[in-house]
């Protein structure tokens, strides 16, 4: 059994710092130096009319796979979706709970509320590089969906297949440690750019079938499912999925017991 990624900015105090504030600059750095910037603003905002068109595809119970500050997540609970968001950052988990979703400090590689029983993985904001290995996470996110489940990715705006190690740093330049600045860099992390030729290659080697490809507002999206004879349907929710996020109530309930089991 392959050892999981390590857990991607668990401990990025210039994240937190970033959403609390609502705002960057805030980057990941390549160890080469090459910046990518990330968007804080539009991370703290509303879901707006791109994440709207993207959630309108969702089926059955959601799972936003690092959820950041939760804006798709309080957008699908405000129209009454069964959601679930997930993070390693505290502060992200804490920024989602107060918008009204539900949220938990977990890694997508540690076990997970309703395995096995997802209508809907995201992968959003760049989250196809989580762990820096894209046939891992692949794999880890078929496990999490139901038979014939689907899984939203958005990728890079450009051609590109880049598995690199980063950290994440603010606009001093500080690095993680410094003691002449309050924020810094994180350490460093694996972590992965892919364009949509990347993707579906990874994708169609994992044995995933696309479904649908698209950009809307200068950003890529895929659309894969997982290959299965039962045929997913949009409009019904799996079994207990209200049982399923009624359970996610106390924010760290036992890994070893999954909730909604049938």
């Amino acid at each position: 059994m392959n050892t999981p990624p390590a857990v991607s900015w668990a401990g990025a105090d210039p994240y937190a710092v970033a959403l609390r504030a609502g705002r960057g600059p805030l980057f990941l750095r390549r160890t080469d130096g090459w910046l990518l910037p990330l968007e804080v603003e539009r991370w703290c905002a509303r879901a707006d009319a791109v994440d709207r068109a993207v959630l309108d595809r969702c089926e059955g119970a959601v799972l936003d796979v690092g959820c950041g500050p939760g804006r798709l997540v309080a957008e699908l609970a405000a129209r009454g979706r069964t959601v679930l968001g997930i993070d390693v950052s505290q502060a992200a988990v804490d920024h989602t709970v107060r918008l009204g979703g539900q949220a938990l400090r977990r890694s997508v590689f540690e076990p997970l509320p309703g395995e096995g029983r997802w209508g809907t993985v995201l992968l959003m904001d760049g989250n196809v590089g989580i762990g820096g290995d894209p046939r891992a996470l692949l794999g880890r996110v078929a496990r999490l969906l139901r038979p014939g489940g689907l899984l939203i990715a958005e990728t890079a705006a450009v051609d590109v297949d880049e598995l690199s190690e980063v950290q994440v740093v603010d606009g001093t330049g500080a690095e993680w440690g410094d003691t002449g600045a309050g924020t810094g860099g994180a350490g460093v992390f694996p972590w992965a750019r892919l364009g949509t030729p990347a993707l579906l290659r990874y994708a169609g080697r994992a044995g995933w079938r696309a479904v649908g490809q698209w950009t809307a507002g200068g950003r890529r999206f895929v659309a894969l499912r997982t290959r299965s004879s039962r045929s997913a349907s949009s409009s019904a929710e799996p079994a207990n999925s209200a049982a399923l996020i009624s359970s996610q109530r106390a924010r760290k309930p036992s890994v070893d017991r999954p909730v909604a089991d049938r």
